[in-house]
């Protein structure tokens, strides 16, 4: 009998490609008479295009097309993501002379080399209109409202209880104000088309988080049948929510290659990634935990104040994780957003979450040392039995094991109460955790499972693989249910001609895709049992391969209604970070890190296990380096690469013990999993910030955590 291979650590199928080179990603395409493609950007942040000369553009070597709001097609509008696809920005690119921010696309010039095209962009000389901007969502911008959701279902005001009798009730109170600041997404892979039009056929070579979103986008956009667009993806180098919605330079590439009439490859650069594909909105968070002399919460507050563009409707959802936390009576909730002259705002690891988790977990560790209680002790005693906002069960909740997990692995019990009172080789030793928490999605799914005559197993899904390991789980997904060994199980994935699946967006992948691969291997195993021979069965196919298919084409109004109807589904985890703070020097050094985290059963610990531990170090950059900066008087980003925006590299980075529960969340689907993607940032910067504040006495409420904040 085959040993299962869920839940054991299976080496990555995508491993051996990725590091030797051969994992083909969009960049890398190559067609035959292929031009290049570079964008001509507005360097001013509003107003409007009075023209392009593009003269010596035109004349120069190598150009072969030149696409301008004067002579771009038409494009319609693509609808919502409830209807397919979501267009990242409320407006077309290369239609019309309006400026929304610095850095819009005026323009698209092709040529036969990348740097002929590069070069030619930069002889374009734009000629403005100037208008006003605003760029800084704290010098009273003009627009600013309140959301009624995120993601058009997600209620951003809520209530619950009366918040002001419960805030009087309290005997202890902390009322502070937290800020994150603008942040960047970078991945390692930047955003790139290849787009080829063959008669009415446009293929596009793309890295993004939904073939079939971005199928739907540009079918519409251009008016074409949805078959007429055929996207691949089969490897996405990083996206963390940036290549989940659909963005102009996609259109862009698009447009080029019908004007130049043939294959044009567009590659944005590192400073075009700071402001055309997305970010994470700054946030001014302001919190009120009220709580009786024993710990008993009493009331929770927590309003958020964010920014987003003139043309989108993305905001940082800061305030939801505080709504279903802890249990208190008396809950207020609320978002309000700028509109401001950047580019659009789009879910960033953990949209919402990371930050709130930040401002909420913060707060209770302020409020545990005005008690004089143990941190985890505090959340003990508010430990919410079932949801506090829906009062209904969970599905699945084992976070009290992660607090005492956590608390073992990490050594809490030698944390000394007082802040500086820890001292290693003249350093001064701070310890502190966090919780972590997101939400458990689902979405559409589909997928086929093939069986050929020599005994190989294809899974076949138009989902993706975001260096999350999705190639590897699935596979162990059918090898199980078809009881062969998984070295015989590949995958097929990210090309919009494979069984449709959703956006890989919300830590959602292996929750949505990995039950139906589970459905239609098992049915293909009921198939197949009837035959003594399993060369036999598949020789009287007649085509060399058995195949069987499953579909939850209403996968996501299914999940709606478990949430909606049933139990509420979440992750949750324990975060816990050990800091070093030098006190002649100010630096501070993360040198330990732990986490047990809930997340259901655990289909491959290896893959799990990097995802946690990426977030947590994404984590420690959000707590100690990352933020983008602005040039206030041109309304531009001053940081615009990566020797500006400070990412952690190895040597900031240190051990990062993580542990998994482990318990299958059998309520929330058939195979009692939910996703790890993003749990992993939430409660990490939390948790260092709250380390810090016990090295050194000093609360830093404004991340990140940088020297001069620790200055006395």
């Amino acid at each position: 009998m085959t040993t299962p291979s869920l839940g054991r650590e299976v080496v990555r199928k995508d491993g051996v490609k990725k590091v030797t080179g051969t994992a083909s990603y969009a960049a890398d395409v190559r067609l035959p008479r292929m031009a290049y493609a570079s964008l001509v950007q507005s360097t001013v942040a509003a107003g409007r295009l009075r023209g392009l000369d593009c003269s010596r553009a035109r004349a120069a070597p190598g150009v072969v097309a030149i696409v301008t709001p004067e002579n771009a097609p038409r494009l319609k509008p693509p609808g919502s993501m409830a209807t397919g696809g979501e267009f990242a920005e409320h407006f077309f690119p290369l239609q019309d002379p309006e400026i929304f921010f610095w850095g819009q696309y005026l323009a698209v010039v092709v040529a036969d080399t990348p740097e002929r095209a590069e070069d030619a962009a930069g002889m374009v000389r734009p000629d403005y209109e100037p208008a006003p901007f605003e760029v800084d969502m704290e010098n009273h911008p003009s627009q600013v409202y309140e959301p009624a959701t995120v993601f058009g279902t997600q209620k951003l005001q809520l209530k619950r209880g009366d918040f002001d009798a419960g805030r009087a009730e309290g005997a202890v109170e902390v009322a502070e104000t937290y800020r994150t600041p603008y942040l960047n997404h970078n991945p390692m892979e930047p955003h790139a088309t290849v787009a080829d039009w063959t008669d009415d056929l446009l293929t596009l070579y793309e890295p993004t988080q939904w073939v079939m979103g971005l199928r739907s986008v540009v079918s519409k956009s251009f008016d074409l049948k949805p078959e007429k667009v055929h996207i691949v993806s089969p490897f996405v180098g990083g996206g963390f929510g940036s290549k989940g919605f659909s963005w102009p330079h996609s259109l862009a590439a698009a447009m080029a290659s019908r004007e130049a009439r043939r294959p044009v490859k567009l590659v944005l650069t590192r400073a075009q990634l700071f402001t055309s594909v997305g970010h994470r909105g700054p946030t001014r968070q302001e919190l009120v935990l009220s709580a009786r002399s024993d710990g008993t919460l009493t009331a929770v507050g927590h309003a958020t104040y964010t920014q987003t563009s003139m043309k989108g409707t993305h905001v940082e959802s800061c305030g939801l994780a505080t709504s279903m936390l802890y249990k208190c009576p008396n809950l207020r909730v609320s978002h309000r957003v700028a509109r401001l002259n950047t580019g659009t705002p789009c879910p960033m690891r953990a949209p919402g979450e990371a930050p709130g988790t930040f401002a909420i977990e913060s707060a209770m560790d302020e409020l545990a040392a005005k008690l004089g209680m143990d941190p985890i002790a505090l959340r003990i005693h508010n430990h919410a039995d079932e949801d506090p906002q829906k009062k209904k069960p969970w599905s699945s909740k084992h976070l009290l094991e992660c607090y005492s997990r956590g608390a073992e692995l990490f050594g809490w019990d030698r944390r000394q109460r007082e802040p500086g009172s820890m001292r290693e080789k003249g350093e001064l030793v701070g310890l502190g955790m966090a919780t972590a928490t997101y939400p458990a999605n689902r979405r559409d799914g589909t997928a086929a499972v093939r069986i050929y005559a020599d005994g190989r197993v294809v899974v076949r899904s138009a989902t993706h693989d975001l260096g999350t390991g999705t190639y590897t789980t699935l596979a162990q997904v059918a090898a199980d249910a078809l009881g062969v060994p998984v070295e015989r199980v590949s995958c097929e994935l990210g090309d919009s001609l494979l069984p449709k699946a959703g956006v890989s967006g919300g830590s959602s992948t292996s929750a949505s895709v990995g039950p139906v691969v589970q459905e239609a291997a098992q049915k293909l195993r009921k198939k197949l049992e009837g035959f003594a021979l399993l060369q036999e069965a598949v020789s009287k196919s007649g085509e060399g391969f058995l195949e069987e298919k499953a579909e939850h084409g209403a996968l996501a109004a299914a999940a709606a209604q478990l949430l909606d109807k049933g139990p509420s589904a979440h992750s949750f985890g324990a975060q816990f970070a050990e800091v070093r703070f030098n006190p002649e020097t100010r630096q501070v050094r993360v040198s330990r890190m732990v986490a047990v985290i809930d997340a259901g059963r655990i289909m491959n610990p290896l893959t799990a296990r990097s995802q946690i531990q990426g977030g947590i170090v994404w984590g420690i950059g959000m707590a100690l380096m990352e933020r983008t900066d602005w040039d206030q008087a041109r309304g531009a980003p001053a940081t615009r690469n990566l020797a500006d925006y400070l990412v952690p590299v190895n040597a900031d980075i240190p051990d990062i013990t993580v542990e998994f529960t482990d318990h299958p969340d059998l309520q929330f689907n058939s195979l009692g999993v939910r996703g790890v993607g993003e749990i992993g940032i939430t409660g990490s910067a939390a948790a260092v910030a709250n380390a810090v504040y016990h090295a050194t006495g000093v609360r830093v409420r404004d991340l990140p955590i940088t020297i001069d904040k620790l200055v006395a």
